[in-house]
């Protein structure tokens, strides 16, 4: 029997975008500290390297893998400098980062309306 691609029909409850399809999570978005660095950035104009790894309570290696990843899907843009002779990195939200964000919350904000009971 041959595997044939076939269309869902979207679960009642289940988030559907104008193309008719059931939204998916954005897994990227979804990963703790990269949600908590792209929030952390939809509030504050630029943050330091430091200053996440402080506000996330994070290691720089595991801070670094992470914002490499958001950085690599334009998420978020890293600028390296030096201050004075120390190096100096500083991230900011893109526009495609606050959009996707955007569209991870109302995504979830669909998921937790349709299982709280009305």
């Amino acid at each position: 029997m041959a595997n044939r691609a076939r269309k869902s029909t979207p679960k009642a409850g289940v988030p559907v975008p104008v193309d008719g399809e059931p939204s998916k999570l954005d897994r990227l978005v979804h990963e703790r500290l990269r949600l908590g660095i792209l929030s952390a950035l939809a509030v504050n104009r630029s943050l330091t390297f430091s200053e996440l790894k402080k506000l996330l309570n994070t290691t720089d290696g595991n801070l670094g893998v992470h914002a490499r990843k958001l950085e690599e899907a334009n998420y978020v843009l890293c600028t390296k400098g030096f201050e004075g002779r120390v190096p100096r990195t500083v991230y900011r939200l893109t526009a495609e980062g606050k959009t996707a964000l955007e569209r991870y919350l109302n995504h979830m904000e669909a998921l937790i309306g349709t299982m709280r009971p009305r």
